[in-house]
């Protein structure tokens, strides 16, 4: 298994429209389920901060690496969408499972 995680401030206001294209039934959601090796997607809020966090889960860092190379132009239109709503976006990282002692 492949994640990656990302967090996100969100312009005051614009929460709603930002989970309506990251939730589960979202934009981004739609176009990862095109792609072979998607596992699913978390959205979590901070109940303090009101940051939010996608954890996006792949079979694979291929499977991943194969999505992102897809279709560039409609990941950068979706990530257009989503810098209008955000003050922020961070890459936390890119995680897989560590080796079974």
């Amino acid at each position: 298994m492949f994640v990656a995680i990302w967090q996100y401030e969100v312009r005051a206001g614009a929460e709603a429209e930002f989970e309506t294209l990251y939730g589960a039934d979202g934009a981004w959601v739609t176009l990862f389920r095109e792609h072979a090796g998607y596992l699913g997607t978390d959205l979590l809020r901070d109940a303090d901060s009101g940051r939010y966090l996608s954890i996006d889960r792949w079979r694979s860092e291929a499977d991943y690496r194969s999505f992102l190379a897809a279709d560039p132009t409609r990941y950068a239109n979706l990530d257009a969408q989503g810098d209008a709503l955000t003050l922020s976006e961070r890459r936390i990282g890119h995680y897989s499972p560590t080796a079974a002692p």
